[in-house]
C-alpha cells in the first residue's frame, strides 16, 4: 500500500497553475459566443461553426501532444519543457478578443476562429502534461483524490473569479476595445499562474517519484487507451458533461439578458454557480474518501439534471428559487470536475505495467475530449438560437428577439442540458472500475 501525503508546497504551487487553465476556459466560454453575436453581428449559425470548427484540430492534436510529452519524460525525467511552450497561449488569449478595428461579421469570425486554433495547440501543450502530473507520481487512490481537490477548489477559485470579473471589465455595454483591454488584464494573471503550475509539477515530481519511464514502455499508448474499456466508459462520460457545463457557460449572457432582462447580472449568476463549487469541493472530497468516487460522480450529475428542470420555469417561481437552482448546479459541478480528474489516474494506475509511462497518451485524449466539449457546446446553443429565430446585432444595437427566440434561450440553458445530463448518467453507470479501485494502489487490472 502506498500512502505517501504529498506536502502543500508542491500541492499548492500545482493547483495555482490550474488557474491559468480556468481562465482560457472560462472567459472565452462565458463571453466568446456573446461576443460574437452581439458585438460582432456575426450570425448565430456563422459564430457557433467558428467555435466548433477549430476544435475539430484537437481530436488530433491533443493525443500527439501527449505522445510528445511521453517521448519527453523519457528522455529527461520530466515533462516540464512542453509545458513552458505552452505558456504562449496567452498571446492568443488576448489576439481573440483583440479584434481589428472594422472587423465584422464572418471576417471577424475568421479572426477569432483562427486565434482558437493556434490558441487550442498551445493550451493543450500546457494541459496535457499538468494532467498527466497525477499519474505520474507514487501515490494512491485517496492521495490522488486529495490532490485533484487542491487543484480543484484552486481552478474553480480561478473560473469563478475570472467569470466574475471578466464581464465586470467590459461593462454593460461593451464594445471590441472594452474585450481587448479586458484580455490583457487577465492575460498578465494567466501568464504567472501558469509559470507557478510548472514550479509545483517539479516539486510533486521530486516529493512522490515514480520509477521511470522506460523509452520504449509509452509505445502503443495511444491504441492501449483506446482499447481500455474503463477509460473509454469515463472518457464518453465526461465528454457529455463537458458539452453540458460548455453549452451552461455559453448560454449564461443570453439568460440574463433575455430571461431576466437584466444583462449586468451575468456575473452574478457567474458567482451563485461558482461560489457553492468552491465551498463544497473539500466536502465532495470527504465523500469521495467514504463513498467512492463513481457514487459521488452519479449523484452530482443527477443532481444536475435537477437543478436544470428547476430553472426551466423561468424566472416566474421567484428570486430564491433561482438562487436556489444555481447553488445546486455550482455544488453538482464541483463533483463533476473532482472526480473524473481522479479517476482518470486509477485507470492509468490500472492499466497494468508501465502505465504511468503511457499517462500522456490518456490525458492526450482525454483533454480532447474535453476540449471537443468546450466547442459543441457553444455551437449546440448557438443550434437552439438559430432555431428560435435569434437575431445577431452589433456592439449598440436594440434589437427585440421574438417569443421563438426567447423561448430558445431558456429551454437552451435548462432542457437541453439536462437531457444531456441524463445520457451522462447512463454513461457513467457503466464505469466499474471504483469497486476495485479502493486499494490506494491497483496493479492489475481486474475492473476492466
Amino acid at each position: 500500500m502506498n500512502d505517501r501525503r504529498l506536502p502543500l508546497r508542491a500541492v499548492l504551487p500545482f493547483a495555482t497553475g490550474s488557474i491559468g487553465m480556468g481562465i482560457w476556459v472560462t472567459v472565452p466560454g462565458i463571453l466568446l459566443l456573446y461576443f460574437l453575436t452581439d458585438v460582432l453581428a456575426v450570425p448565430p449559425a456563422v459564430a457557433g461553426l467558428a467555435l466548433l470548427v477549430p476544435n475539430i484540430a484537437d481530436i488530433v492534436l491533443h493525443p500527439w501532444i501527449g505522445r510528445v510529452t511521453d517521448d519527453d519524460r523519457a528522455a529527461v525525467g520530466h515533462r516540464r519543457r512542453v509545458m513552458l511552450v505552452g505558456c504562449a497561449v496567452v498571446v492568443t488569449f488576448v489576439a481573440l478578443f483583440a479584434v481589428p478595428a472594422g472587423l465584422r461579421g464572418t471576417p471577424a469570425a475568421i479572426w477569432v476562429a483562427v486565434a482558437l486554433v493556434v490558441g487550442n495547440l498551445l493550451y493543450s501543450a500546457y494541459q496535457v502534461p499538468y494532467l498527466a502530473t497525477p499519474a505520474d507520481l507514487g501515490i494512491g487512490y485517496h492521495e490522488r483524490t486529495r490532490l485533484m481537490g487542491f487543484r480543484n477548489t484552486v481552478i474553480t477559485i480561478g473560473v469563478l473569479l475570472s467569470g466574475v470579473v471578466a464581464p465586470l471589465l467590459t461593462g454593460t455595454v461593451p464594445d471590441v476595445g472594452d474585450y481587448g483591454r479586458m484580455a490583457a488584464i487577465l492575460g498578465v494573471v494567466m501568464l504567472a499562474a501558469m509559470l507557478t503550475g510548472i514550479l509545483g509539477v517539479g516539486r510533486l515530481n521530486r516529493a512522490a517519484p515514480s520509477a521511470p519511464a522506460v523509452a520504449s514502455a509509452h509505445r502503443g499508448g495511444l491504441l492501449a487507451a483506446l482499447r481500455d474499456r474503463q477509460f473509454r466508459v469515463l472518457a464518453a462520460s465526461y465528454l457529455t458533461m463537458a458539452v453540458t457545463m460548455n453549452l451552461v457557460l455559453a448560454a449564461l449572457p443570453y439568460f440574463a439578458k433575455y430571461e431576466l432582462g437584466r444583462p449586468e447580472l451575468t456575473p452574478a449568476l457567474v458567482a451563485l454557480f461558482m461560489g457553492p463549487a468552491v465551498l463544497t469541493t473539500p466536502l465532495w472530497v470527504v465523500a469521495a474518501r467514504r463513498l467512492g468516487k463513481q457514487r459521488c460522480l452519479l449523484a452530482a450529475q443527477s443532481g444536475f439534471v435537477a437543478g436544470s428542470l428547476v430553472l426551466a420555469l423561468g424566472a416566474g417561481p421567484g428570486l430564491p428559487v433561482l438562487v436556489a437552482a444555481m447553488a445546486l448546479l455550482g455544488v453538482s459541478f464541483a463533483a463533476m470536475q473532482l472526480m473524473p480528474l481522479s479517476m482518470v489516474p486509477d485507470v492509468i494506475a490500472a492499466s497494468g505495467p508501465g502505465g504511468p509511462a503511457r499517462a500522456g497518451a490518456y490525458t492526450g485524449l482525454w483533454t480532447a475530449a474535453e476540449a471537443t466539449g468546450g466547442a459543441v457546446g457553444p455551437y449546440v446553443f448557438s443550434a437552439v438560437l438559430l432555431a428560435g429565430g435569434f437575431v445577431a446585432s452589433a456592439a449598440g444595437d436594440q434589437i427585440t428577439q421574438s417569443p421563438g427566440a426567447l423561448a430558445a434561450v431558456r429551454y437552451g440553458f435548462t432542457l437541453v442540458p439536462a437531457a444531456l445530463m441524463t445520457v451522462a448518467v447512463l454513461l457513467q453507470r457503466r464505469y466499474t472500475l471504483d469497486r476495485t479501485a479502493l486499494d490506494p494502489i491497483v496493479t492489475a487490472p481486474g475492473g476492466r
